[in-house]
């Protein structure tokens, strides 16, 4: 099964809890069925990306990036590569190879969507429509910076970093749909 197909599927058999998610949802199920290059970052209009907000075991803290182009902390993730499988597959080892950690879980569906412009590796706008994933790690994990990141660092799930705004969002889906035990 192509990624295109997989990731029409997936977003097929995913119930947001919000209407604002579900509007999002059938957005990007139509955006699919327009371009048979929408999961290719060669798309120029937009592309699907895949992201994973990490957990530890706990369930208390996130794992975050700070992002050398932008500036900012965020959560792990970025483009599908085309030997990527599934949203998920990509989600995972984004999550893997910017986290430095082995043994992480993540969940079969997504959590939340989100349409960003962003000028990225094609060196002109676009739109990135984020699939973002929970993903837990093991106990006692500690990430490893790559090249991919100025720093990485674990921050309470309550207490996220000045100018993470748009990250409440994705952490409220989290609370909704997972309560993480706190």
């Amino acid at each position: 099964m192509s990624l295109h197909a997989e990731a029409t599927d997936t977003l097929s058999a995913w119930r947001p809890s919000t209407l604002e998610q579900e509007s999002l949802r059938q957005a990007y199920l139509s955006y699919l069925d327009a371009r048979a290059d929408a999961c290719e970052r060669a798309c120029a209009p937009g592309h699907l990306t895949a992201s994973a907000l990490v957990l530890d075991s706990a369930e208390r803290h996130v794992l975050l990036t700070l992002h050398p182009r932008i500036g900012r902390w965020l959560q792990l993730g970025g483009h599908c590569e085309p030997a990527d499988v599934s949203l998920r597959a990509a989600a995972l080892r984004e999550a893997t190879e910017e986290s430095g950690m082995d043994g992480l879980c993540i969940d079969p569906l997504p959590v939340h969507l989100d349409v960003h412009p962003v000028t990225c590796s094609l060196g002109v706008p676009t739109r990135h429509f984020d699939v973002r994933f929970v993903v837990r790690a093991p106990a006692g994990a500690e990430p490893v910076r790559s090249e991919e990141s100025d720093d990485l660092r674990w921050w309470p799930i309550d207490a996220l970093p000045e100018g993470s705004d748009d990250l409440v969002p994705l952490i409220a889906a989290v609370h909704s749909q997972y309560e993480p035990q706190r």
